[in-house]
């Protein structure tokens, strides 16, 4: 993927870019929007590609009636099948997904001919299976049967409705595939008669037992995962297991969490997640001492535990960065962190932002806001919609529809 080019965070593109509800909200208003929502689209600007941006942009292109041509060209450039990043496309993909659900069933074609001739095919085909129409997946079962290999398929067929069910009936291969005794499935080591200190003793070794050792004795809430976080944290192989296993731990883990907090140990990260948990107003300081450090270095992904933790101690302290966060960071999911972190420490202060959330690419922040946001003039127009819509994500579409219904203000 090529680097990404933001442009500043109060300017209407680098807003459109990062996903603000404040750039759709006035997005019709304003001359030159169209060009600007075809290059968030083109030049996917997610700082990590797992965010959402797709119903975002499909709404956009919807509510200002844009025409698909530039989606089209650069689906089809001739560097398609030259560029070997799935990243240059998966972005337009979703896109042309989101119009489909949206009712702009014109999108569905150059979907349809991407999943035949595209260099990201795949992604073009899964679209098309989870639409689960199968007058938009007709033929395309050759396709699939044709091009993908078992785990491809596996994936595919995962998604269990109409398409699938179709392609089953005219292939065996495809049939195999939607049942799930034939889908592989990792072996669970048999640990349960095993002693804590076995199973410490296995998670310090190098066999395929290490991860189901670890998450055992987590399961168990053994304070041995503290000694093994010590000694294991961070680098090695399995510090994802190890640090879920510290967290199961729950408020046992408090007093070591906090000495490795004090003393800013390699492993400080996961004393932060038990504080942000299971923390009490003591813990407030090292939390907002750690918000504010990841938005100085810009580690988005890692500020989102400390913003939870502050919401959940309502520390008034932590509202200048989370403002800020919410401002300028390049990651639209952490400010779901910081919606919810406001909402909790003060209602009145976040307002503005739950309205402006309404409109926001990421479904927990409009999630949110549908809960919490005053229920007058622009805001219930706006959830009336998000209630409505049949692309909108159901937990937006429950909230919405729960919030209109109590009337509560």
């Amino acid at each position: 993927m090529t680097d990404i080019v933001l442009h500043p965070a109060e300017s209407l593109h680098g807003r459109l870019q990062r996903g603000r509800g404040c750039a759709a909200r006035r997005a019709a208003g304003t001359p030159g929007t169209g060009e600007l929502v075809y290059d968030c689209v083109v030049h996917d600007p997610r700082w990590d590609t797992l965010e959402d941006r797709g119903l975002y942009y499909a709404r956009l292109i919807c509510d200002l009636e844009l025409g698909l041509g530039p989606l089209v060209a650069h689906l089809f450039d001739p560097v398609d099948h030259d560029d070997p990043d799935e990243d240059r496309t998966n972005l337009a993909v979703d896109v042309l997904a989101r119009l489909v659900r949206l009712g702009r069933l014109e999108a569905a074609a150059p979907l349809r001919r991407y999943a035949r001739e595209g260099g990201n095919w795949y992604a073009a085909l899964a679209e098309l299976v989870e639409l689960d129409d199968p007058t938009l997946a007709e033929g395309l079962d050759e396709v699939a049967a044709a091009r993908c290999d078992d785990h491809e398929l596996a994936w595919l067929c995962g998604v269990d409705g109409a398409v699938t069910r179709k392609w089953a009936a005219r292939h065996p291969r495809i049939a195999a595939a939607r049942r799930p005794e034939l889908r592989s499935h990792e072996p669970r080591a048999a640990l349960s008669g095993r002693t804590d200190d076995d199973l410490a003793a296995l998670a310090r070794g190098h066999g395929e037992e290490v991860t189901a050792a670890i998450l055992e004795l987590g399961r168990r809430r053994s304070p041995l995962v503290l000694d093994l976080a010590e000694e294991l944290l961070p680098g090695g192989a399995h510090d994802g297991p190890l640090c879920r296993a510290v967290r199961d731990l729950g408020a046992r883990a408090l007093p070591r969490a906090r000495e490795w907090t004090a003393e800013r140990r390699p492993y400080q990260d996961v004393g932060i997640d038990v504080l942000a948990a299971h923390g009490t107003e003591l813990d407030a300081p090292p939390l907002l001492e750690a918000l504010e450090t990841c938005l100085a270095e810009e580690d988005w992904d890692l500020a989102g535990v400390p913003a939870d933790g502050l919401g959940r101690l309502r520390s008034r302290r932590a509202i200048p960065p989370l403002l800020h966060a919410w401002e300028h960071s390049a990651s639209s999911g952490l400010r779901v962190h910081v919606l919810g972190a406001l909402t909790a420490i003060d209602p009145h202060v976040a307002e503005p932002y739950l309205l402006e959330a309404l409109w926001d690419c990421e479904d927990g922040a409009r999630r949110i806001a549908a809960g919490a946001v005053p229920l007058e003039g622009e805001a219930r127009d706006r959830l009336r919609r998000l209630r409505h819509e049949d692309a909108e994500e159901p937990c937006v579409r429950s909230a919405a529809s729960g919030r209109l219904v109590s009337g509560r203000r």
